[in-house]
């Protein structure tokens, strides 16, 4: 259990909290199962035997939290989409949209169907929307845009579900005009260097949580310096700068939102 949680450290700099160690076992019976291994350490002794970064890559992947779902905590969304629109009126330009730690896509997705009913579907009014993750099997499905039954009807009404995706056999299928709105990538958020560009709007909602204060503080470094001064930082629920940031300040207009501000004096948005 230390070996597989300090390698999922290694790699992305999550943590797993000892009340969750049981999640290690869990995530990893279908690999143990393809492998045709018994138990976890079989797993390890392999892991300790290879030279290879498969194995290691794929223990990784299925210990991610891929937990993700449209339209998830949608007054968010819907704040997200009318702050975009605001601030497109205010800078006189597309605004640049970074989904961080996207998952399977859901969360992009939803968004530009949203910037789409609010006018800033296409042409120049359409923000532009980079989404990453560190998952490349995540990333894989994000990129086809195909989803289960399950998966579409979590949080997907009936009339945007019609519109923006197709019957696959059992599937849905997002529509081809509707992922070329998005450019995926894969990228580490503890390692990689942002995706080229300032950007208007960050995105972190839920990735934090499973890092220490150590590296929270790296990552609002890393989010500080991809951001222009006066965009805004949307993280999940339960995360907040306070204590671990000064690149940040609580958004007066949005609540739950952050402005990024830098050391220079900023001059104040109209929209926030």
């Amino acid at each position: 259990m230390n070996l597989i949680s300090a390698l999922l450290e290694q790699r992305t700099g999550q943590q797993i909290a000892a009340n969750r160690a049981w999640r290690i076992e869990t995530a990893l019976k279908p690999l143990l199962r393809e492998r045709g291994l018994a138990s976890l350490d079989e797993l390890v002794a392999q892991l300790v035997a290879t030279r290879t970064g498969d194995l290691g890559d794929q223990v990784v992947d299925a210990l991610l939290n891929q937990e993700t779902s449209f339209f998830r905590d949608a007054a968010v969304l819907d704040m997200i989409a009318d702050a975009t629109k605001a601030m497109q009126a205010e800078i006189g330009r597309k605004a640049r949209i970074w989904s961080s730690g996207c998952s399977t896509g859901q969360e992009p997705l939803s968004l530009a169907m949203l910037f789409d009913e609010r006018g800033m579907g296409e042409g120049t009014n359409a923000p532009e929307i980079v989404a990453t993750d560190i998952s490349p099997a995540a990333l894989t499905r994000a990129r086809a845009g195909h989803y289960s039954q399950f998966e579409i009807q979590r949080g997907l009404p009936v009339r945007r579900m019609m519109t923006w995706f197709d019957s696959n056999g059992g599937d849905w299928a997002a529509k081809p005009e509707l992922l070329r709105r998005i450019q995926f990538r894969q990228h580490n958020l503890t390692a990689d260097a942002p995706p080229p560009g300032k950007f208007d709007v960050v995105l972190c909602r839920n990735v934090l949580l499973y890092f220490s204060q150590e590296v929270r503080r790296e990552v609002f470094a890393i989010l500080a310096s991809a951001i222009r001064p006066g965009g805004l930082l949307v993280l999940g629920a339960g995360e907040t700068v306070i204590g671990l940031t000064d690149r940040f300040r609580p958004c007066e207009q949005y609540r739950g939102f952050y402005r990024a501000i830098d050391s220079a004096p900023v001059k104040r948005a109209a929209f926030g």
